[in-house]
């Protein structure tokens, strides 16, 4: 069976897997508590971040990549296009954006904004980085205007990437979405996987919740 060691970017891989029907379990990383002494999370990614996964003999990190290999292993999956399919380059595009520039440029004004002392809150770093997630973003709703989902009229593991992205930056710095990004992240996220993800990954829904009641 499929083990996913922690939430946070691993909540990405959970989706997926419901989405697909795959069988696995969510094995906690408290990431707060601190990994040096969780032997058995450490032997799989020595680097201490999360996601990781076990699958079987593999094991791997990067919630993007992890999940590229779960639809190349256990696809063909609709979530995937074809490489001929005309809407595998945005696909593609949106997949790896929803990480490389949405959510690592959000985490630096998440980690800013929460834990940095309250004189570093809105450092350089931390305002460069909501600059570049908010240029970016305008890729996405641009693509919106076009269609349903940033690969077209289908959902698809993109729209798992990049949801997560704008949920993070949503719940924990505060960013602002305007119509179309709303109608699109309520979409994604009424989907039966993501509800059922939503309580596998009970750390994230309590998460949620909190940024609900405040």
């Amino acid at each position: 069976m499929i083990t996913v060691f922690g939430e946070g970017r691993g909540f990405r891989v959970v989706w997926l897997l419901e989405e697909m029907g795959l069988a696995y379990r969510l094995r906690p990383v408290d990431l707060l508590a601190g990994v040096e002494n969780d032997a058995e999370f450490l032997a799989i990614n020595p680097a201490g971040f999360i996601p990781a996964i076990r699958d079987g003999g593999v094991t791997m990190v990067e919630s993007v990549a992890i999940m590229e290999y779960l639809m190349a292993r256990y696809g063909p999956t609709p979530l995937a296009p074809d490489p001929h399919d005309p809407a595998f380059p945005a696909y593609q595009q949106f997949l790896h954006l929803g990480e490389a520039s949405l959510a690592a440029s959000i985490y630096f004004v998440v980690v800013s904004r929460n834990l940095a002392p309250e004189a570093e809150r809105r450092n350089w770093g931390a305002r460069k980085a909501l600059e570049v997630f908010e240029s970016r973003l305008g890729l996405v709703t641009r693509q919106l205007a076009r269609s349903p989902y940033l690969a077209g009229d289908a959902f698809t593991a993109a729209d798992i990437s990049v949801t997560y992205a704008l949920e993070l930056a949503q719940r924990s710095a505060g960013v602002t979405f305007g119509d179309a990004e709303q109608a699109y992240m309520a979409r994604t996220s009424g989907r039966e996987a993501y509800k059922r993800a939503m309580e596998t990954c009970q750390a994230t829904k309590a998460w949620a919740a909190r940024v609900a009641g405040r």
